[in-house]
């Protein structure tokens, strides 16, 4: 009986030093991103490689004249067949599918898993794909508007990625933002009131994210592709595009209410 009783003793002591002792944090996944940004990831990728290394030439070329953005399409839609008229409305968004090379893709990869990671999270898979399919056509009309009737093709997932960089800066710079000056590491961060947008460029954070931002674009538009890794001139018009489209955007899809003083 007493055998017994110390051995029940004993166990209730070890069980509460376990339950005393601070449990090892089982810590974020290697690859801490959101589902939908690494199956976003894994498609463009799949895509490219395919294109790259299965498909025929010719087939490739298909599918760069049916699924690349044409601005001289536009410029003859009276006289285009009905699959082109077709393709010239998809085109708008699944030009952003397809990349021109190694380089070009895994820039906006790194792109999209910085900024649109903290966009996917805040607004959860349906509504991210919506805003960067928007944020897709609105690269799309910049780059027609200053490139019409061209006859070279426009892709790349880069407006839209311009648009999840514009969304981010809404919130990621705000007090209890993941960048803010006072910063959250929970999953709260993600969810701070964003500002109005004329308060969001008082943020000096903010300004000088931008000035960057633009001030890259130019350099490479002006470079052309050689400095930004691309065989062809870099769109910058529609990174800009896409930019505007998601300040514009952002107060329409955020499920977040806005702060107001």
């Amino acid at each position: 009986m007493n055998v017994y009783k110390f051995d029940e003793e004993r166990s209730r002591r070890e069980q509460a030093e376990r339950e005393q002792q601070p449990r090892r944090p089982s810590g974020p996944p290697a690859l801490n991103l959101p589902d939908i940004i690494v199956w976003l990831a894994g498609i463009l990728i799949a895509i490219h490689l395919v294109r790259m290394f299965i498909l025929p030439v010719a087939w490739d070329n298909l599918v760069v004249v049916l699924f690349a953005f044409w601005p001289v399409k536009y410029s003859v839609l009276a006289n285009m067949s009905a699959l082109d008229l077709a393709s010239s409305l998809w085109a708008f968004v699944t030009y952003s599918l397809l990349h021109g090379g190694a380089t070009h893709i895994i820039f906006n990869l790194l792109w999209m898993a910085i900024f649109g990671s903290a966009v996917a999270r805040r607004f959860g898979a349906g509504r991210f794909l919506l805003f960067s399919a928007l944020c897709s056509v609105g690269g799309a009309l910049a780059h027609l508007a200053t490139h019409w009737g061209e006859t070279v093709p426009m892709v790349g997932a880069s407006a839209a990625i311009s648009g999840q960089m514009a969304a981010a800066i809404r919130f990621v710079f705000e007090l209890g933002g993941p960048l803010g000056a006072f910063r959250r590491t929970d999953r709260a961060a993600y969810f701070v009131p964003a500002q109005p947008l004329a308060d969001c460029f008082r943020n000096q954070q903010v300004l000088v994210f931008v000035a960057v931002w633009f001030g890259l674009n130019l350099f490479f538009g002006i470079m052309s592709g050689p400095a930004a890794g691309q065989p062809a001139s870099v769109a910058w018009q529609a990174h800009i595009g896409g930019f505007v489209a998601g300040l514009a955007l952002f107060p329409f899809l955020d499920p977040v209410p806005q702060r107001r003083f």
